[in-house]
């Protein structure tokens, strides 16, 4: 049988980016369950909670919501339980110090899988406050608003 290839979206943290300036993201392998890749490969998965954690040096992913395969049996697993995220040392160093800065988060931003591993995407994020999402958000409607009004005035021809 050939590996897959390519990158194959599973879930998306889109809230993420919103609630979050993202300040560097790294991709991490993670230590899975066979009935976890089983329910992964059938596309199901949530990422709304989840966040990553450091203990003993090494970082775990906390709130990611894998449910149980349909076919498996008593081998199945927890669907939130605790899962190793696998980096380099150096990186994980360097998440380590940056995270314990105030106002610094490990959230994930995207589980999928490329060439046949599981990857989940991490970033580095400092948490946004409500005046910075309004003016996100205020941001990309004028930007929304230009792109109209320039569609508009090239389809008459001006």
């Amino acid at each position: 049988m050939t590996r897959e290839q390519g990158r194959r979206m599973v879930a998306q943290n889109k809230k993420a980016r919103h609630d979050y300036h993202i300040e560097d993201t790294y991709e991490a392998g993670i230590a899975l369950v066979g009935t976890e890749v089983k329910s992964l490969r059938a596309g199901r998965a949530s990422l709304v909670d989840a966040f990553g954690q450091f203990k003993d040096g090494e970082l775990y992913l906390h709130g990611l919501h894998i449910p149980e395969y349909a076919q498996g049996t008593w081998t199945n697993h927890a669907p939130r339980r605790v899962r190793k995220l696998l980096l380099h040392r150096s990186e994980l160093e360097k998440l380590e110090r940056k995270s314990r800065e105030s106002g610094y988060a490990i959230v994930p931003l995207a589980l999928y899988f490329k060439d046949g591993y599981a990857k989940v995407e991490i970033a580095l994020a400092r948490g946004k406050r409500a005046y910075d999402k309004r003016a996100t958000i205020a941001e990309r409607d004028a930007k929304r608003d230009i792109a109209r009004a320039m569609g508009q005035q090239h389809k008459r021809g001006d």
